[in-house]
C-alpha cells in the first residue's frame, strides 16, 4: 500500500469517526429533557374550557421551545400506574380525578416522586356542590387549602408579590409582576400556619380593591391572598390562575381575555415546568 493510499484510508476512517460523533450528539441533543401530561376535563364553565384550549397550544408551543414533550388527554383513566410511568410531571388543567382507583393513582405517583402542576378549579372544593370535598389527602393534606370559600369578579389583573426571589420558580421575576386577568380564590385553610406549605405567590396590597363586583363581597379591598404555592413534602405547584374573561352577558361567550398575556406569569410556569421536570 502506498503513501498516498494509506493517507486516503486514514481520512476516509477519520471522515467516519466524526460522522458517528455528530450522530451521536445530535441524538442526545434530540432527546427530551423531560416529559408532561396534562389532563383535563373542558366541558363545564366557558371560562374554563376557554383557558384549556389556550393552555394546550401554549405547552405545545413552550415543549418545542424548551426542549420537552407535552401530550394532553381527556381521559382522566390514563391516570394509572403504567401510564403515568411515562411522564416526569402531571398537570390538571381544569378539574380533578372523580374515581376512587384514579385518584389512588395519583396519589402512588406522587408519594413516589412524581411531580404535579394544578391549576385554578383543580384545586376547587365545595361542599354541598357537584365538587363536594371528599378527598381530604388531595385537600387537606396534598394541597393543604381545604375548601373553596369566595372568589372574585369579574377577572381582572393584580400585581402579585414574589415572597421568595431565590426559589427555581420565581429567579428573575422581580419583587413583583402583573399577572394576567383571573377570577382569584380565596380559601377556608390558612395556608400561613401549614408548615409545610411555602407561598411563592401572593396579592400584593397594591392590587386592591381587586374585583370589579356586581356584587360587594365580590371586591376584595384587603387581606392576605396566596395564589401559588408548593407544599415541600412533594415535588408540587398549585397555581390559582387559569380562568379567562368571557363575554357571558353578551351571551356570545367570546374570550375577552388570555391567561398568556404577562410575561411574568408565562415566566413563572416554565420556571416551574423546568424545575419540576428535571428535579428528583
Amino acid at each position: 500500500m502506498t503513501m498516498l493510499t494509506r493517507l486516503r484510508t486514514y481520512i476516509f476512517l477519520l471522515m467516519i469517526c466524526l460522522l458517528c460523533v455528530s450522530l451521536c450528539t445530535q441524538a442526545q441533543t434530540d432527546k427530551p429533557a423531560f416529559r408532561v401530561i396534562g389532563f383535563f376535563t373542558a366541558r363545564n364553565d366557558q371560562a374554563h374550557i376557554s383557558f384549556v384550549h389556550e393552555a394546550n397550544k401554549w405547552l405545545a408551543a413552550t415543549a418545542q421551545e424548551h426542549h420537552f414533550v407535552y401530550d394532553s388527554t381527556q381521559d382522566w383513566n390514563n391516570l394509572n400506574a403504567t401510564f403515568l410511568a411515562n411522564y416526569q410531571v402531571i398537570l390538571f388543567l381544569d378539574t380533578r380525578p372523580e374515581e376512587i382507583a384514579q385518584r389512588a393513582a395519583f396519589e402512588a405517583y406522587m408519594k413516589n416522586g412524581g411531580a404535579w402542576i394544578g391549576f385554578h378549579f383543580a384545586g376547587f372544593a365545595l361542599t354541598p356542590s357537584a365538587y363536594p370535598q371528599d378527598w381530604d389527602w388531595y385537600h387537606q393534606e396534598f394541597l393543604g387549602a381545604g375548601e373553596y370559600k369566595s372568589n372574585t369578579w369579574r377577572p381582572t389583573k393584580a400585581v402579585l408579590r414574589v415572597e421568595d426571589p431565590k426559589h427555581p420558580a420565581t429567579r428573575g421575576l422581580g419583587a413583583t409582576f402583573e399577572a394576567a386577568p383571573n377570577e382569584w380564590y380565596c380559601w377556608k385553610n390558612d395556608l400561613r400556619k401549614n408548615k409545610n406549605i411555602k407561598v411563592l405567590l401572593s396579592v400584593d396590597p397594591s392590587s386592591f380593591p381587586l374585583g370589579t363586583g356586581p356584587k360587594p363581597h365580590e371586591i376584595w379591598h384587603s387581606g392576605d391572598y396566596p395564589v401559588a404555592w408548593t407544599n415541600t413534602k412533594y415535588r408540587m405547584m398549585y397555581i390559582n390562575m387559569g380562568h379567562n374573561d368571557i363575554d357571558y352577558e353578551g351571551k356570545t361567550n367570546r374570550t375577552l381575555s388570555s391567561s398568556f398575556s404577562s410575561a411574568g406569569q408565562n415566566a413563572f410556569l416554565i420556571n416551574t415546568l423546568v424545575w419540576l421536570g428535571k428535579g428528583k
